[in-house]
């Protein structure tokens, strides 16, 4: 590249960017640079015609107020008038401005391509290089096909410099991302693979670059580059670091080219060619000997390069699945990396390792870190290693551990991240029915999961075990057993609840002959539960009822008194009322012979693929499913365990689990037609009081496609529910009621009690919170003796507040009865800082009167306060570094409450910082510290509050590493004293 002489010095640009550096504001930059704007602009339209240098520099200035966020709407053509001067620094400027500056639209695109294509002709390797990386920095469909043609014969030209080649393979390869149709290499595939062979390394890299994408679309036609690449990594990999001394990065020899080159191996499958394959395996053995070696350097960049080719080393090792020794040695290499003290390190090898474990010549060996991958899920700080440690876990199991694998999860689930519970939850479900031997264990795990995370088993998890105890006799009765014991628990999950139901009336008489778990008791159990359920449920425990009058006669007196009281027979869901009614008519009417024909026990279900499986692909998303179905099948699979059986094309009864493969939106339908009697109550028993078929998206996925940012594999997707479809936006709803604000601030400090109450309706609300994530509970009471109609409850986000918060809800009922509590759950994430809370809109209709009021909902930036412990040393130092003004905000106000010194010290840690004791010389101060962790960042918080109780006033200061946080917050705490 010419030196820049120093005539090029640009002294009026210095002064300007000086000028608007030393601007005290906003306003002053801006007149500065109106001032400028005005001055370019005339001289641009003087008289005088201005010299190259001029031209130069006022353009710079030009892109140097574009670059602070100002629009330019001149000076393009002086820019591309640059372009045709012989000088070096005024063309370089005018093709920055053009990259930077001219849309792919613009009119002067037919000016610039005549000026880039007299550069290109020119011969001049610095001029090519500049009008190569213009081409490559615009990337319009026009420039493609104006220089598509041109360009390859630029990169196998004999006589192009080794830096036009370079700058010619990326240009091409970024034409060739953005219109591959333009790029036509038929003639030049050859020579452009001979590339490879080139002596200069850049060019090589470069080169390869390019191959690789090319050969993703046309692999036959490159095929001849495997050998190339491999004489090439050989070369590379038995070098010394001297012998590549201007491409050793760190004692490493050219770590980008080897990656490279083993990223474009893993494009094609192993060499056929023995020499070539022997030869590629030798390097694969001196990448992974190396790894041994002790490092020749203790600098972090030399330990990165390293494990940069080893990684990709281990993943061609993976892609070619065919050298056991290699494979076995990987495994061992990445266990070394499993206590590793670098995070992504452990990342990076629990990842790896998932892949091996599908592999036969490779699980074994992964098997031995069993106890280190169990010790990562529990004591890891990172959610992401932990969630690759489950992942790991779930793909070395086997009959062998699969006991000891369960047990784990379901401890570690206790304490997961809401991010990953229902993932976790569908793979305990997973590998307990592929790997049960003993169904009364399989049985267990599948309470236990729902006893521990009952919010996120799925429909398709407790549908399966129905299934499995109604296909095997010799598991029913301790089923029964098993989660009559479960239901006796105070506190019990609803799919607890639903489970009890089904199995209690299908299988209740096997454990009738119990004084303690007589008829009239597990009647009296179930019931219990009757009142705190949703429809659907009670729906469910409305069919066990009638069952159970076939099963024990003797409770039929108390079951008909049930299904007679008002609250059923008038029940205002249709659903409720219309069972109720039949149920009733039938037990009165029907006689003994009847009654036992119609309410028989449910015969077996065929087996179709796993229902969970199929969910857990469909929460991998695409890609997935050779990870999580892999060919290590295990030959004594029976017929549970096995995952796919076929289906006798005559047998015509839908499975709880037909639904499972996600091909319908509603509950399936689980009886055969020929029997009308069990087939309804087979619906009964799975079919909410609104599953209607659907030719559409489930709901799930209409709530998914709807959610942005989170994509369907983002941690809250996985945690939503469905959700209405149609919820209003900031401007279908009223503003919020006027004690809102009174309201929102008695939560800033604490996080449960009543929200609202009027002389309808109570909300009360529950939440936790854990770093960037938290969950909220709320809880409708209906105050009144009157049904509620269409209850909707909606969050809404106004203005840009979705960018900031994710906030996803479960569904309510619609019909919320007089006296009766329904429950609604919030999963949260904080993505970035925010100023405004989201809004609750409630709307419902009460003696046919529309009722609708909006609040807003108690989460603030606080929330996501993480306390810090620090020494008064490391406050005070930290304390000077945010020491800017605008990263300070103090209030000084008048107490409005009596000053407490407990019930400050009580605020201040509800508010979430950590109090920091003997940092402030005077002990009546408050000093605290903490970090708000969000999606996107950090927010480091230092707060001193100084009371005076004299003078009954307070002095609060807070510093952030960002203003309109520390505002904020100064503002939320100063309200709460």
């Amino acid at each position: 590249m010419p030196a820049v002489s120093k005539g090029d010095g640009m002294r009026g640009l210095a002064v300007f960017i000086s000028d608007i550096r030393n601007c005290k504001s906003k306003e002053a930059e801006i007149k500065r640079i109106n001032k400028e704007l005005a001055n370019i602009r005339s001289k641009f339209k003087g008289d005088k015609a201005l010299d190259g240098y001029s031209k130069k520099k006022y353009v710079c200035k030009l892109l140097f107020i574009f670059l602070l966020g100002h629009d330019i709407d001149f000076g393009h053509m002086e820019a591309v008038n640059l372009l045709s001067s012989n000088k070096y620094t005024e063309k370089q400027i005018g093709y920055l401005f053009i990259s930077v500056l001219v849309n792919s639209n613009s009119e002067l695109i037919r000016l610039i391509n005549n000026a880039i294509k007299n550069d290109l002709a020119s011969r001049n390797p610095t001029f090519m290089c500049l009008a190569l990386h213009c081409i490559a920095n615009v990337g319009s469909r026009e420039m493609g096909e104006a220089f598509a043609a041109d360009i390859p014969r630029i990169l196998v030209a004999g006589d192009s410099m080794d830096s036009v080649k370079q700058s010619a393979a990326l240009c091409l390869l970024r034409l060739y991302k953005a219109s591959p149709d333009l790029v036509p290499m038929g003639e030049w595939t050859a020579r452009v693979v001979h590339l490879l062979n080139d002596q200069h390394m850049g060019v090589v890299t470069a080169a390869v670059s390019l191959i690789t994408c090319l050969c993703k679309k046309n692999p036959d036609d490159f095929k001849t580059c495997i050998s190339l690449a491999v004489s090439r990594l050989s070369r590379i990999v038995s070098s010394a670091s001297t012998d590549l001394q201007d491409y050793t990065y760190y004692f490493v020899p050219a770590p980008w080219l080897s990656v490279k080159l083993l990223r474009l191996l893993q494009c094609y499958p192993p060499p056929e060619d023995a020499a070539v394959k022997g030869r590629l395996v030798e390097c694969l053995e001196t990448v992974l000997n190396k790894a041994q070696e002790p490092p020749k350097s203790k600098k972090v960049q030399h330990s990165n390069a390293k494990n940069a080719i080893l990684f990709e080393t281990i993943s061609l090792i993976i892609h070619y699945d065919s050298e056991p020794n290699l494979l076995v040695r990987a495994c061992n290499q990445l266990g070394q990396f499993l206590q590793h003290r670098e995070t992504n390190l452990r990342y990076l090898a629990l990842e790896s390792m998932c892949t091996l474990a599908s592999s036969e010549f490779s699980h074994e060996a992964v098997k031995t870190h069993i106890d280190t991958v169990i010790n990562a899920l529990k004591t890891e700080r990172d959610v992401s290693v932990r969630q690759r440690a489950a992942d790991l876990l779930y793909a070395m199991c086997d009959r062998s551990n699969a006991k000891q694998i369960v047990s784990e999860m379901l401890r570690y689930l206790e304490t997961a991240d809401y991010a990953i519970r229902e993932e976790i939850v569908l793979k305990v479900a997973i590998l307990a029915e592929k790997y049960a031997v003993d169904y009364s264990w399989y049985v267990d795990t599948i309470l236990n999961l729902i006893r521990i995370a009952g919010d996120y088993v799925s429909e398709e998890v407790w549908y399966r075990v129905l299934q499995i105890v109604t296909n095997r006799d010799d598991v029913q009765g301790y089923a029964a057993k098993t989660v009559f014991e479960a239901l006796q628990a105070p506190a019990c999950h609803e799919n607890m609840v639903k489970v009890g139901g089904y199995i209690l009336g299908e299988f209740g008489n096997l454990i009738a002959g119990d004084p303690r778990s007589s008829p009239p008791v597990q009647f009296s159990l179930l019931h219990s539960k009757f009142h705190l359920c949703s429809v659907a449920t009670r729906a469910l425990l409305l069919s066990t009822y009638i069952k159970f009058i076939n099963l024990f006669p003797e409770t039929k007196a108390t079951i008909q008194a049930v299904l007679r009281a008002g609250s059923q027979l008038r029940n205002a869901d249709v659903e409720l009322q219309q069972r109720a009614v039949e149920y009733l008519t039938l037990s009165s009417v029907a006689s003994t012979d009847v009654l036992a024909t119609v309410l028989e026990e449910m015969p077996p279900f065929p087996e179709r693929e796993s229902s969970i499986l199929a969910k857990l692909k469909r929460k991998k998303g695409p890609g997935a499913g050779s990870a999580l179905d892999d060919g290590r099948r295990d030959p004594s699979s029976n017929d549970i365990n096995g995952g796919v059986e076929p289906t006798p094309s005559t047998v015509s009864t839908p499975s709880p689990s037909a639904d499972l493969l996600g091909l319908r939106a509603a509950p399936p339908p689980a009886a055969p037609p020929a029997s009308a009697g069990a087939g309804n109550l087979l619906v009964d028993v799975f079919d909410g009081p609104a599953a209607q078929p659907s030719l559409g998206p489930t709901p799930e996925e209409a709530f998914l496609s709807e959610l942005e940012p989170p994509a369907p594999e983002s941690p809250m997707a996985l945690l939503a529910d469905p959700a209405p479809a149609a919820d209003p936006g900031p401007e279908d709803i009223g503003p919020p009621i006027p004690e809102a604000d009174e309201l929102l601030n008695k939560f800033v400090c604490k996080n449960n009690g009543v929200l609202f109450e009027n002389q309808l309706l109570q909300i009360g609300v529950k939440s936790e919170f854990r770093q960037n994530l938290g969950r909220m509970y709320l809880f409708y009471g209906n105050k009144t003796s009157v049904q509620f109609q269409n209850f909707s409850p909606t969050v809404v986000h106004p203005g840009d507040l979705q960018t900031q918060l994710a906030v996803q809800t479960k569904r309510v009922a619609a019909q919320v009865d007089g006296g009766a509590q329904v429950q609604q759950v919030l999963n949260i994430e904080c993505l970035r800082d925010f100023l405004t809370p989201p809004l609750l809109s409630v709307r419902f209709r009460y003696g046919g009167a529309p009722q609708a009021f909006t609040l807003k909902l108690p989460v603030t930036i606080n929330k996501f306060f993480q306390p810090t412990e620090m020494a008064a040393q490391d406050f005070f130092q930290r304390w000077k570094q945010l020491s800017l003004p605008q990263q300070e905000a103090q209030k000084i106000f008048k107490a409005n409450h009596p000053m407490d010194a407990e019930v400050t010290k009580a605020k201040l840690l509800g508010f979430g910082s950590a109090l920091l004791d003997n940092v402030d010389p005077n002990p009546e101060n408050f000093v605290g510290a903490g970090i708000i962790q969000t999606k996107a960042l950090q927010v480091g918080c230092l707060l001193r509050l100084e009371p005076n109780a004299q003078a009954q006033m307070y002095r609060l200061t807070l510093r952030t590493s960002k203003e309109p946080v520390s505002r904020h917050l100064c503002e939320l705490l100063a309200q709460q004293f």
